[in-house]
């Protein structure tokens, strides 16, 4: 058994604008095990800025791990603690080594074409114009789930346009969401939380940045609408500090992305502490390609969530993987004729 690693620089279609800045691409890197005459190939996406793997020495760690593939999926997991991208590339590989089909890790309805998943349109942060043109294209797109990220423009302005949908849709036909992506200081969070209950949310993501353990368990208990941590969870690698915090802050929802939480074996401790606790939870692609978001998409579909989940994202890109995966009527489906098209597999 051998293991190779490749980079890949995904560019974006529109620049994509989040509280941290604007990105024009995004880096990701693919790992691909030969076993015989059968391959495998999984993705580690790293998110830059946003991964606690984002260390210097990540591609060190990443051929590390090609050199000690014989290893197998449950060491190599367990070595790859501290690298949580790292640990789903090798899973998704693994995964797909082990398939008839290297790209039906789960089979289901799903991968049949005979269902499809529920999925949020996704608003990009930028002018109000533009969020706003957003707005409308998902509706015509057939979105009753919409997922805004606010916190980069004025903020009166993003009221605004809250104000503006809710005055065109109510919350029984369109379902928001809004993502600050820690973009509220303690003090002025929970009035702004407030304002923002005004218009029928469904949830706010990480209302102030992770990390504030204490002030975010204010918050989810005075909250007016309910919270979802996403960062919060990111660099929490024991399964006792992962109920810890639960169990500490007790927000309303838990948003899971693979990537970036050490992939299936991690997203299922999560989801296993949340629902002891009670705390709902949804799963979110993070800007992979079409390699990881099949993985992910597959994986979410096996879980039966009836909640829109986060995997509208790859449209995104102008040099995707080509793959099966649509958007088509606000859900994810799988249409079987269509090929994968990837010149390392």
């Amino acid at each position: 058994m051998t293991a190779t690693y490749h980079k890949h620089i995904l560019e974006f279609k529109r620049p994509s604008g989040t509280s941290r800045g604007i990105l024009k691409t995004k880096e990701t890197w693919f790992i691909v095990i030969a076993d015989d005459d059968k391959k495998g190939i999984g993705e580690c996406g790293i998110l830059r800025i946003l991964s606690i793997d984002d260390r210097p020495d990540y591609e060190e760690k990443l051929k590390w791990t090609c050199e000690n593939v014989h290893l197998g999926v449950d060491k190599l997991w367990k070595e790859l603690i501290e690298f949580p991208s790292i640990q789903f590339g090798v899973e998704m590989a693994f995964k797909s080594l082990e398939s008839d089909d290297p790209f039906i890790l789960f089979p289901s309805k799903f991968t049949a074409g005979e269902d499809a998943i529920p999925i949020n349109g996704l608003i990009w942060m930028g002018d109000q114009q533009f969020m706003k043109e957003q707005i409308e294209d998902k509706l015509e797109q057939g979105f009753d789930c919409i997922k805004m990220k606010i916190g980069a423009i004025d903020f009166k302005a993003e009221i605004e346009l809250l104000s503006y949908i809710r005055s065109q849709f109510s919350s029984d036909v369109i379902e928001l969401r809004v993502d600050a992506n820690g973009a509220f200081s303690p003090k002025e969070a929970l009035q702004k939380l407030q304002q923002l209950s005004a218009f029928d949310l469904h949830s706010i993501e990480q209302p102030i940045k992770q990390g504030q353990t204490t002030e975010m368990q204010g918050l989810c208990k005075q909250t007016p609408l309910p919270i979802a941590l996403d960062e919060e969870l990111i660099g929490v690698f024991d399964v006792t500090d992962k109920q810890k915090l639960l169990q500490t802050i007790q927000p309303q929802f838990i948003i899971l992305k693979p990537s970036l939480i050490g992939g299936f074996k991690g997203t299922k401790e999560w989801i296993d502490i949340a629902t002891s606790l009670g705390i709902g939870w949804w799963i979110t692609s993070a800007l992979e390609s079409n390699i990881g978001l099949n993985a992910i998409a597959q994986y979410t579909y096996t879980l039966q969530s009836n909640m829109p989940q986060g995997l509208g994202t790859g449209g995104l890109y102008t040099n995707n993987i080509e793959s099966p995966l649509v958007v088509a009527k606000g859900a994810l489906e799988y249409h079987k004729n269509k090929n994968w098209s990837i010149n390392i597999f």
